[in-house]
């Protein structure tokens, strides 16, 4: 942290947020293993299984354990007993039946999947023994080569982070480019291991690192009624889909919740909250190590204004929950936050929204956006209340409220 109105480093943030966290002994909001869309980690397609390679994969540690918990897949077996002797009861009691085709295929799967995290293995360890520097210099046939063959090992959300990686590497520019660069192969090959090694990890761990390299999941209860109040609401698109992103705070659990919809390019997601409502629905959490990620499963009633404000908190606990969400998920990129009395506060180039005597910089694709100056406008120098997404290259501001009276500003 900075004083205010002193710059911060983006270099600086990830660092001070371990930091605090392991100072931190209070709650964290829930915050979790990413935003996968139906089939893939960070919001790509799956691949369908019949691009997978059917030849059989080389011995790695841990391949031969089946793919638990996932969607179409089996599921471990409960640990209770049924409560009745009665045959119906019984039946109602018992986890259900998974057929031996479900487990061979979910075997074959994790098979393929295993195969590629270690082929991706060998690739990174050519990488760093040819130099970073040759990254850039092999241009993006090598990494969409990669990213086809994790495709082909069914697993998207490998594929993905390793078109990030080509992009950052094909970009190249900026004094700390290399450092994100090592940064990003660092945390792909954690990815890799942890696959290799699930088999050794606790069980929401283990819910992470499967979202994480992208296979489905289905929401697991138990479910939550409560008045949601919605926070922001924004898209995200590529050549491939539209993600839409809905933060939501239930007002008596305290509960931050995420939402995802998606749609065909070009066509905006069915579901849509605008930020400043609040529902009357049930919420169905997805598995993992403080996942945020939600299904909706049941509405009680239409969205409505409401005058209720999510709680706030200071930029030093901001940084602390990002510190501790990265124990349970280090690809996490963010958490949500909400900062009370910050202002935002000019810094040469750029932003930063202070505190009493600290401050968070304001991220570069934040700045570039109008959301900026309507926060600016709405502050007028006065301390404000921000919704946003703390991570390592900043705070992205997402809604706002007034000091005084006055309905949320979108700023997304």
């Amino acid at each position: 942290m900075t004083d205010q109105g002193v710059r911060r480093t983006v270099t600086q943030v990830p660092a001070q947020a371990c930091d605090a966290a392991s100072d931190s002994a209070g709650e964290v909001a829930p915050c979790g293993p990413g935003e996968p869309s139906p089939g893939t980690a960070e919001g790509g397609i799956s691949a369908p299984a019949s691009a997978a390679s059917d030849a059989p994969s080389q011995p790695v540690p841990g391949q031969g354990a089946p793919l638990l918990g996932t969607a179409g897949e089996p599921v471990p077996d409960g640990p209770g007993d049924p409560s009745s002797d009665e045959p119906e009861a019984a039946a109602l009691a018992s986890p259900p039946t998974v057929s031996p085709a479900a487990r061979r295929r979910a075997e074959r799967r994790a098979e393929r999947v295993t195969a590629g995290a270690a082929e991706l293995e060998r690739r990174l360890a050519d990488l760093l023994r040819a130099g970073l520097i040759s990254a850039g210099q092999s241009g993006p046939a090598l990494w969409e080569e990669t990213a086809a063959r994790m495709v082909d090992a069914q697993a998207p959300g490998l594929a993905n982070r390793v078109r990030d990686l080509g992009a950052l590497a094909s970009a190249g520019v900026g004094a700390d480019a290399p450092v994100r660069l090592l940064e990003e192969c660092a945390l792909l090959h954690l990815l890799a291991q942890a696959w290799l090694r699930r088999d050794r990890l606790p069980g929401p761990l283990a819910a992470t690192v499967r979202s994480r390299v992208g296979l489905t999941a289905s929401p697991e209860g138990p479910a939550i009624r409560d008045d949601w109040l919605v926070l922001a609401q924004y898209d995200t698109s590529d050549s491939r889909l539209v993600t839409r992103r809905i933060w939501l705070h239930g007002t008596v659990s305290g509960r931050t919740a995420l939402l995802l919809s998606y749609g065909a390019p070009g066509r905006a997601p069915d579901l849509t909250l605008p930020a400043g409502l609040a529902v009357d629905a049930e919420l169905t959490p997805y598995p993992g190590a403080g996942q945020p990620r939600t299904a909706l499963t049941e509405r009680f009633g239409a969205p409505a204004p409401t005058t209720v404000r999510p709680p706030g908190t200071t930029t030093s606990e901001a940084l602390a929950r990002y510190g501790a969400a990265l124990r349970d998920d280090p690809w996490r990129e963010s958490v949500p936050v909400t900062l009370d009395r910050v202002v935002p506060v000019p810094d040469g180039d750029g932003w930063q929204l202070a505190d009493e005597d600290q401050a968070l910089p304001v991220g570069a694709a934040a700045r570039s956006r109008p959301g900026l100056w309507r926060l600016v406008a709405l502050s007028g120098g006065a301390p404000v209340r921000v919704f946003g997404e703390c991570g390592p290259r900043g705070f992205t501001p997402l809604a706002a409220w007034p000091q005084g009276p006055g309905e949320a500003v979108p700023l997304c």
